[in-house]
């Protein structure tokens, strides 16, 4: 069966391209076929897959989710060893609409109000623990900001033992997927031999197991403690039913907790990171920034999260950055068309939010960092869509996005930083995700009152 504008690379020379430069293997595969290609890479299902960039299509696959365009969570394996087979990730169908209906209220706007002053507590708490001149790593800071916030939200831990615990172990499954090499293990399956403790996989999975006992114990532990004055997710989700009466078991309780802990942690970070790098690349945005904080006299983390300048600011951040690069595969149920292409039954498509963010048709003078385009124009849900779409569309994107524009806030209003290197950095692989190389450099001061 002919391809659909198949790439010119070889398909080992894509293979390796994508796992260890996947911005230069997209840049590629755009200049030989902007709307729509075949690539045959890693990790994202067998066989060759259609990515599609163009506007136009990608509403056509989100629109027509579940009928035409079927979301199957069996394409969704490349993070099972991790999250496992009952989240939100694996599922399909029906138990994927049953589970998020279970989880949505957890992530509802008015319970982000709850959270606003914690997110600005943990923030200034690890920023005051830096000393005036010190040097430090911008996305490490930020890692940790989020770690502590996921952690008090989901659990409601922000101490002792068990948060440590918690922490360190996150931390440590990670840093194992952190370079291209070690993704590698999540891409390949035939990499998956557990050779024991010292052996890369053998290591993650006894973490996996560590961190797996913690989370069911936590659940046991809140299961007999039957609190219903508590407000961290674990606690919601409990008591939560669906429309038979029947609530999550444990295994399905640990495996969405783990995609929250994962999911919601270091993307959140690099996002942060991201946007320090860009206001301190380009002060002259950074000062309309402060001149818009400095205007507002409402302090409150609903008015902070409406600020147009710094929705403009995170918008920008999260194009030009997108920390996902593709959104969830789809599989076509029936023969179809697609921009005049004939696309045949069981093809996995997925719309690629990198290429979409950088379409100079939508977004003119694509590479730079320019708030001031989402201020002038009004992008559909198919031309920016840094939180995937359809019914994969990310549940914790509100969550993710008070945290950042909280954070952000506090930050460059009551710190005076700068980069310590001036030079410009590009994305590289990070696990799944796409991280500032080197994760940006920084000097801390306090700001002068």
């Amino acid at each position: 069966m002919s391809q659909i504008n198949p790439l010119t690379t070889s398909v080992i020379q894509q293979k390796i391209k994508w796992i260890l430069d996947p911005v230069g293997y997209l840049k590629n595969a755009y200049n030989q076929h902007p709307d729509i290609f075949t690539a045959t890479v890693s990790g994202l299902g067998s066989g060759s897959l259609v990515f599609v960039t163009h506007p136009q299509a990608i509403q056509q696959i989100l629109t027509n989710d579940r009928q035409q365009f079927f979301a199957n969570g069996q394409l969704n394996n490349i993070l099972t060893p991790v999250v496992g087979f009952s989240s939100l990730l694996s599922l399909d169908g029906e138990n994927h609409k049953r589970e998020r209906k279970l989880l949505m209220p957890s992530f509802h706007g008015e319970r982000m109000q709850i959270y606003s002053n914690l997110i600005t507590e943990i923030t200034e708490n690890i920023f005051n623990q830096l000393k005036p001149g010190e040097v430090f790593i911008a996305r490490e800071l930020m890692q940790e900001i989020s770690l502590q916030v996921i952690v008090k939200i989901v659990f409601g831990l922000s101490e002792g033992d068990r948060f440590e615990k918690m922490k360190e172990l996150i931390k440590a499954i990670l840093d194992r997927f952190n370079n291209p090499i070690n993704i590698s293990f999540l891409f390949y399956d035939w990499l998956k031999k557990d050779f024991g403790a010292w052996s890369p996989w053998g290591g993650f999975i006894r973490t996996r197991m560590q961190l797996d006992e913690l989370i069911h114990s936590e659940i046991n532990l809140r299961r007999q403690e039957n609190n219903t004055n508590r407000t961290d997710i674990l606690s919601t989700l409990l008591t939560a039913v669906d429309e038979e009466g029947k609530g999550m078991s444990d295994q399905e309780l640990r495996d969405e907790l783990m995609l929250m802990l994962f999911a919601g942690h270091e993307t959140t970070a690099i996002a942060m990171t991201w946007t320090l790098y860009w206001l301190h690349r380009q002060p002259d945005i950074k000062t309309k920034l402060l001149t818009e904080l400095s205007e507002n006299h409402d302090r409150r983390g609903e008015t902070i999260f409406k600020l147009p300048y710094l929705t403009a600011v995170c918008n920008e951040t999260l194009r030009i950055h997108p920390v996902a690069m593709l959104t969830f595969p789809r599989q076509v149920m029936r023969d179809t068309e697609l921009l005049d292409q004939k696309i045949p039954k069981d093809t996995v498509l997925l719309g690629c939010i990198y290429l979409t963010h950088h379409r100079e048709d939508l977004y003119p003078e694509a590479d730079k960092f320019i708030p001031e385009r989402f201020l002038n124009r009004q992008y559909s849900p198919y031309e920016f869509m840094p939180f995937g779409g359809g019914v994969r569309r990310c549940l914790g994107e509100v969550l993710a996005l008070y945290e950042m524009k909280l954070s952000i806030a506090h930050i460059i209003t009551k710190y005076d930083l700068k980069l310590a290197e001036n030079k410009t950095l590009k994305p590289k692989r990070r696990g799944v995700v796409l991280s500032p190389e080197g994760g940006v450099k920084m000097i801390f001061n306090e700001k002068k009152q």
